[in-house]
């Protein structure tokens, strides 16, 4: 075979990006981008709720918004743990509660048995504003299922509180050596698990 009809041998790090990026979502079966297309949806619902929140002259951001609604369901919950559920920086957060404060919306308690714990509860001021950020969230559901029947609605729904709970699982597990440890020693089936046993640690044959 002459030199000129050796085709040299391309991998996938040769590829351009394009095609790349094709060949991802081809075999994934995605025709969009998975990812892309749930950080869009996030970042239009956030975009409805600034928009709406403005015009209708609610002083708060989607995020705070989500602190107040938490807080609501859970007075006295510690800023810990509002943190931990935002994924929030502890001093990010105490900004943000330093604002909502400052409008007369939350109010930091001291914890009855624990002082290094601040709690968080509404001001009577909060109540109406908490009855207005659920009318826009209301609002932007309907906007945000526009056309679809009430089963597509539930199914989304429940599909993506499958997709939340298996990261957050592989997350945990990431952040758990030993509980992946765990996880790994009950896919290792019974079969698999004697044979990999040394010999002296075998069950023994009752004859």
């Amino acid at each position: 075979m002459a030199p000129s009809e050796v085709r040299p041998m391309i991998g996938p790090n040769d590829l351009p990006a394009e095609a790349v990026i094709e060949r991802s979502e081809v075999q994934s079966g995605f025709g969009r981008n998975f990812g892309f297309l749930v950080h869009d949806v996030s970042r239009l619902i956030k975009r409805r709720f600034d928009r709406k929140a403005r015009q209708t002259g609610l002083p708060i951001t989607r995020r705070q918004a989500a602190v107040m609604l938490y807080i609501a369901r859970n007075e006295g919950v510690s800023q810990t743990e509002v943190a931990t559920w935002l994924d929030l920086e502890p001093i990010a957060l105490v900004r943000m509660l330093d604002k909502l404060n400052d409008e007369g919306l939350v109010e930091r308690r001291a914890h009855p048995t624990d002082r290094r714990v601040r709690t968080l509860w509404l001001t009577p001021a909060a109540r109406p504003v908490v009855a207005q950020i659920v009318t826009i969230n209301m609002a932007i559901r309907e906007e945000t299922f526009a056309g679809m029947a009430p089963d597509a609605r539930d199914t989304v729904i429940d599909i993506l509180g499958g997709i939340k709970e298996n990261l957050a699982l592989r997350e945990e597990a990431d952040d758990s050596p030993a509980l992946l440890q765990r996880d790994l020693m009950v896919s290792i089936k019974p079969s698999e698990s004697s044979q990999s046993r040394p010999a002296e640690l075998q069950p023994k044959r009752v004859e």
